[in-house]
């Protein structure tokens, strides 16, 4: 594993912790890392780092604007579908 160290300046108000979630945090939304990788270089589970990288600003999803879009409207077609099949069941 490569070792980077950074110097900061003093008056900046970020933990090593802080640092380190942010960096492996963008080279997760760029693909470079894999999640268990970034979580790894933290020191934490996979699970915690999921949980942890939303407030540093970063998306668990890996979607372009462009999937997104999509997936919302195959979605919304579903429950449409699914919606419209509930109602005409009869119940006796």
């Amino acid at each position: 594993m490569t070792t980077i160290t950074l110097e900061l300046p003093p008056d900046l108000d970020l933990s090593e912790h802080d640092a380190k979630v942010m960096f492996v945090g963008k080279l997760y939304e760029e693909g470079i890392l894999t999640s268990v990788q970034a979580a790894e270089v933290v020191g934490i589970t996979k699970r915690e780092f999921i949980e942890t990288i939303g407030k540093y600003g970063v998306s668990v999803f890996q979607a372009t604007p462009e999937e997104a879009e999509r997936d919302h409207r195959r979605n919304a077609e579903r429950r449409r579908v699914k919606t419209a099949g509930e109602a005409t069941c009869v119940k006796s």
